[in-house]
């Protein structure tokens, strides 16, 4: 996984190969080989889901649901 500040973009790599073609979710893109194997996942606007799991993991219902867990 690899974050670059600059553009603001999480990019995680699923396996090796090449990329055929993409398809983006929102703020995810996947990039795909010709096969639909998923290669590469880009998340975009990064910072915002990483706030985001910041205020979940603060969140008191996250805190019981690990402890049970």
């Amino acid at each position: 996984m690899i974050y670059d500040p600059e553009s603001n973009i999480i990019s995680i790599e699923l396996s090796k190969g090449p990329i055929s073609h993409a398809r983006e979710f929102g703020n995810f893109i996947i990039h795909l080989s010709k096969s639909n194997k998923p290669i590469l996942i880009e998340i975009l606007d990064a910072s915002k889901l990483v706030g985001q799991f910041d205020k979940l993991k603060a969140s008191r219902e996250f805190k019981q649901a690990m402890a049970i867990n």
